[in-house]
């Protein structure tokens, strides 16, 4: 009986981490994109295509050589239905990053390069502890 109450526990622990938790949520939506990319395509980019094609579905086309029937409307269908699910994807993810970022600190320079032997020096040094060359402040270069 101990070795229940250990593996009920064990199982607990394993449900209860992040990333279980992540992937069951991201299952579920990926459903619910599923359905709406479908119907994306099927009510609203078919009926523009079978404009242009004159057939009523993508996947009724095809054609015929010999005696073998090629249906590569089937083909045509997978690859638009997955590249507007990337798409969406893509888009989503674009838009729930950007309420993620935070404005990134703006980090001050405690170093700068010598112009004359190109060694990183402090940036209030006045003169090269590597080359011993007075350093001259942008400010007076302009003058």
């Amino acid at each position: 009986m101990e070795k229940s109450k250990g593996f009920i526990s064990e199982f607990k622990e394993f449900i209860m981490r992040g990333n279980v938790i992540d992937m069951a949520v991201g299952v579920i939506i990926g459903g619910a994109f599923q359905v709406i990319v479908s119907s994306l395509v099927e009510d609203i980019f078919m009926p523009v295509i079978q404009m242009f094609t004159g057939k009523s579905a993508l996947e009724d086309l095809s054609v015929k050589i010999g005696s073998a029937q090629i249906k590569y409307g089937n083909f045509l269908s997978a690859v638009v239905n997955f590249l507007l699910m990337a798409l969406i994807i893509f888009i989503f993810i674009k838009v729930i990053n950007s309420f993620r970022r935070k404005p990134e600190e703006v980090e001050e320079k405690t170093t700068k390069i010598c112009e004359y032997c190109f060694e990183e020096i402090p940036i209030q040094a006045k003169r090269c502890p590597c080359c011993t060359s007075i350093l001259v402040k942008e400010d007076e270069k302009q003058k």
